[in-house]
């Protein structure tokens, strides 16, 4: 069974950094297609950022400069780096990651595996 866990969430101040981590756990396919997702109470689920087997990225226009996506596969781990945060990116993040060999998307909906999630809350 494929799992995803997340850390690295936590307070910091506008202007700050964290740093997410997504270890997996349970695959021994190769890259998969992962990605990390936001999601605010109430609202859809948006794309952070989606990072395919060949390790090519599409960033979210609202990240895009700020936050960098890594993969470290002798670790099984995912990373986010969140730089120049704003308040406006307090909000739930979580990891997620899709086992289709073909297509690496951002719609939430295709994603097979998903961490517990991970809050990030940015002061002014």
């Amino acid at each position: 069974q494929v799992r995803l866990v997340e850390s690295g969430g936590g307070p910091v101040q506008a202007g700050g950094s964290l740093r997410l981590s997504c270890v997996v756990s349970g695959y021994a396919g190769g890259n998969l297609c992962m990605a990390w997702f936001r999601q605010v109470p109430g609202e859809e689920r948006e794309a952070v950022v989606r990072i395919d087997k060949g390790d090519t990225t599409t960033y979210a226009h609202f990240v895009e400069g700020r936050f960098t996506v890594a993969r470290d596969n002798a670790k099984n781990t995912l990373f986010l780096q969140m730089n120049n945060l704003k308040p406006e990116d307090t909000v739930m993040y979580s990891c997620a990651a899709d086992s289709n060999p073909y297509y690496c998307r951002t719609n939430d909906k295709v994603y097979d595996y998903w961490g517990q999630g991970t809050q990030v809350t940015v002061s002014s």
